[in-house]
């Protein structure tokens, strides 16, 4: 029940309803926007909420839909139910754009994921569309809305027939223009017009009997008259005939078409129901974007929890002031507290509370979103009675004070645990004590009867029945004392102070009048009245104290967050420093023994002191020890370790150097070489001896081959590593003139630009094989820049290649990233 009649006027929801007729786009949405009613069904209420919250989500994040062609076709269809009749173009002009935005409309849901837009889904799930009805209107309709020639053969016969009659008026009136012209009969700039749909010329009424013809017309002023010649009378009778049964046939078209789709009638009429719903929910989901609405979590019976609630016509109003905005209200009527009783100044905005709680919980209910922050929470109610402004009435004796207690009887009657009351200054419009008595009696009946409500009042002996009842709570708007200005925020659980004699100062009246009304009032009312005051001082006082504490306690929270953040880089940055260290501290202790078991190696060969053998060895000993001991205190000295350690590498690498300088042969710059002498080939690393020398090429020998190679390219070896070489390649001996021919025939650099993939890498590994055999140590692979997808592919399989000692680019001028090195570990 919704009470009194003129409800929706008194809380705005008329404004409402205006606002979304304005937003829609057919009249089918502007009559379902006058349609909205009370909804007091849970599950009915929570699916049209969510049909509208989902359209709001849908404008804000798709980015098209279809939203053009909303007509009304339901009075069209209802016309053509009788056989006989006839739709005009037009109106099936207006049927095929409506159907085609249907089909659009279910078409952008069928795309969609069922999760995106569930309830919406749904919804067009029972929608049945009717391509038929969509192909009959194309064979007869053009994009234009315009009957096409071949709608039927005699159309396309006398349309045919309307061009070549036409060509032929146009022609003979303007051959009989041109000899009036030559005539001077008309002047020479005169040209043909039409009156009454035929073709005349416009002759001077003093030479109108010079040409033979009808008159259809005469200017203003009389001197020229407009004449249709004689002898195209005739061919412009048969165009007017033309014309007529173009009608005619048009007319037997449409009409066979309603006969075609009478059976579909009242599907299409459903059809276009559904698209003034879609409009419908799109002008509510529209207006709930601009307030910034949402859905609030429903609960299945009467409650209130509103955060952040926002008057919406204030709202829409405060919009177009700079500078205005409107304070958010914060409520809660729930089991234990279901009566608010508002009290405070004059102009505080505590009618503009009650308004809010009433306009915001019927929008709800009439199923439109709310503008309410995230968290707030709603139920529902079977009731809403409200009490607000004057219903003095002289056609019924009313006063307004009758008005009010007959609003009361009707409240006390009808009010039960599911019925909100809203009640503007309570107790008013009679004498103030027995006013407020009475207004204190219907109070504790509406407590008894369980209603939930909102209601304001200035009344003190209902602030002290509220204070001391159970299921009522205070609550007052505040008001600053200083700046002597209303703050417009609701606060629950005190009573608020009228601030009379305030207000009265700061208007300005006598002082000696404010005495005297003080010692009337009495003492006791002025003392509560002033204690009401400061406990509202004290309570914002303490509340910009506790604002301040928490403001710190974020701050002091964000501090800690950001400590605990950097300690915990800090703890990382030690393990990977840790880390860094050990990887280090082992990688020199790896070096530092190949370069000091190199060193004894090449020592023991050319049968070196065994005292400086001991020396380094030791040494080495000492290096490992060293690094075990120190790697350990790591987790708190990090990376000086590192340089200490570095430090002895290089220490124990000098003296390995000074060792290997003293005992190992000479290169073969500096020594000259003679037939005999055992040398290693520097880029095959094929060993050998040499048989002779001429210029700066040497002849050598390895196993049962002999090659010729520049002196720049061996490097002395000792007889030892000579045996050792041969020894290792004897097992190809055997296929010597096949590792000749492939040493003949090897060409260490292939182009691969342009290959597929598979290929490339094929030719790679041919390349590879081909040079572990002939052992060849550099490899050149071209295979272009491009995008770098090939070099890329080259250059992951070489990674998965144990002979593959390293690879790079080629010098910046030889190729750069076109061309990758590869050096074999042979």
């Amino acid at each position: 029940m919704i009470y009194p009649e003129n409800f929706e006027n008194k809380i705005g929801f008329d404004r409402i309803r205006k606002l979304l007729s304005d937003k829609c786009l057919s009249p089918m949405g502007a009559e379902k926007v006058d349609s909205i009613g009370f909804i007091d069904d849970f599950e009915t209420l929570s699916h049209n909420l969510s049909t509208t919250f989902e359209f709001q989500q849908l404008l804000q994040f798709e980015d098209f839909f279809p939203s053009d062609n909303y007509y009304e076709i339901s009075d069209c269809l209802n016309k053509i139910r009788i056989e006989g009749t006839f739709p005009e173009v037009t109106e099936v002009f207006d049927m095929k754009r409506t159907l085609e935005t249907v089909k659009a409309i279910l078409g952008f849901f069928r795309t969609k994921e069922s999760a995106r837009y569930p309830v919406l889904k749904e919804r067009c799930n029972s929608v049945k569309m009717f391509p038929y009805v969509l192909e009959a209107i194309d064979r007869i309709i053009d994009k234009k809305g315009i009957i096409k020639d071949n709608a039927s053969p005699r159309l396309r016969e006398i349309r045919s027939e309307l061009v070549s009659k036409g060509i032929l008026v146009s022609k003979r009136l303007n051959a009989i223009l041109k000899q009036a012209q030559s005539d001077g009969i008309v002047d020479a700039d005169t040209s043909a017009s039409v009156r009454n749909g035929r073709g005349v010329i416009p002759v001077s009424s003093y030479d109108k009997r010079k040409i033979r013809g009808l008159i259809h017309d005469q200017s203003a002023s009389g001197k020229t008259v407009f004449i249709e010649p004689e002898e195209i009378v005739e061919i412009n009778n048969d165009l007017i005939e033309l014309e007529y049964e173009e009608k005619r046939e048009i007319v037997r078209i449409l009409t066979a078409f309603a006969d075609d789709i009478r059976p579909y009638i009242d599907e299409l009429i459903e059809v276009n129901s559904f698209l003034g719903e879609i409009d419908f929910i799109r002008a509510k989901a529209l207006m709930g974007n601009h307030l910034r609405s949402i859905k609030p979590v429903m609960v299945n019976k009467p409650f209130l929890s509103w955060r952040k609630a926002l008057h919406p016509l204030l709202t829409l109003a405060f919009e177009k002031v700079p500078g205005r905005k409107v304070v958010p209200l914060e409520i809660v009527l729930d089991d234990r507290d279901r009566i608010l009783l508002i009290s405070g100044p004059n102009a505080g905005g505590k009618s503009v509370c009650l308004k809010t709680v009433g306009l915001l919980q019927y929008m709800m209910q009439c199923g439109l979103t709310i503008p309410v922050a995230e968290g707030s929470e709603t139920g529902i109610f079977k009731n809403i009675l409200i009490d607000i402004g004057d219903e003095q009435s002289i056609d019924n004796d009313l006063s307004t004070y009758s008005s009010h207690l007959i609003n009361m009887k009707h409240f006390i009657k009808h009010g039960n645990e599911k019925t909100l009351v809203l009640i503007d200054e309570f107790g008013t419009g009679t004498e103030p004590m027995l006013g407020g008595s009475i207004a204190e009696a219907i109070l504790g009946e509406l407590n008894k009867n369980g209603v939930f409500g909102v209601i304001t009042t200035h009344y003190t002996n209902l602030k002290h029945f509220a204070s001391l009842t159970e299921g009522i709570v205070n609550g007052a708007m505040a008001f600053d004392n200083h700046l002597m200005q209303p703050l417009f925020q609701l606060t629950i659980g005190k009573p608020g102070s009228s601030f009379a004699f305030e207000i009265a100062r700061k208007i300005g009246l006598p002082e000696e009048i404010l005495a005297e009304a003080s010692g009337k009032a009495g003492v006791k009312n002025i003392n509560y009245d002033r204690h009401l005051k400061d406990i509202a001082r004290d309570k914002r006082y303490w509340e910009s104290k506790r604002q301040s504490i928490r403001q710190q306690e974020k701050k002091l929270e964000e501090l800690m967050a950001e400590y605990e953040h950097e300690l915990a880089g800090a703890k990382t940055l030690r393990k990977e420093i840790i880390t860094k260290a050990k990887d280090e501290a082992q990688h020199l202790l790896k070096e530092s023994n190949r370069i000091i078991e190199n060193t004894i190696r090449q020592i023991k060969e050319s049968q070196a002191e065994k005292e400086k053998t001991k020396d380094v060895r030791q040494q080495l000993e000492d290096f490992k020890v060293a690094v075990v001991q120190e790697t350990k205190p790591l987790e708190t000295e990090g990376e000086s370790k590192i340089a200490e350690l570095s430090f002895k590498v290089k220490k124990i690498k000098t003296e390995s150097a000074k060792v290997q300088e003293k005992k190992v042969a000479k290169p073969v710059a500096e020594q000259p070489l003679k037939p005999g002498d055992p040398v290693r080939m520097i880029e095959t690393m094929a060993a050998g001896e040499v048989i002779e020398i001429k210029d700066r090429m040497v002849q050598i020998e390895t196993g049962s081959l002999r090659f010729y190679v520049p002196i720049e390219k061996i490097e002395r070896i000792t007889g030892s590593e000579l045996k050792k070489s041969l020894k290792a390649n004897q097992p190809v001996r055997e296929n010597d003139m096949g590792i000749v021919q492939r040493n003949i025939n090897f060409k260490p650099e292939i182009d691969i630009r342009g290959v597929r993939g598979e290929e490339a890498i094929r030719q790679v590994q041919d390349l590879i094989d081909t040079a572990l055999i002939v052992r060849h140590r550099h490899l050149r692979i071209l295979h272009g820049k491009g995008n770098g997808i090939l070099r890329q592919l080259v250059r992951q399989y070489l990674d998965t290649v144990d002979v593959v000692k390293t690879f790079r680019d080629e010098h910046v001028e030889f190729g750069g990233a076109g061309i990758t090195v590869v050096e074999m570990d042979l």
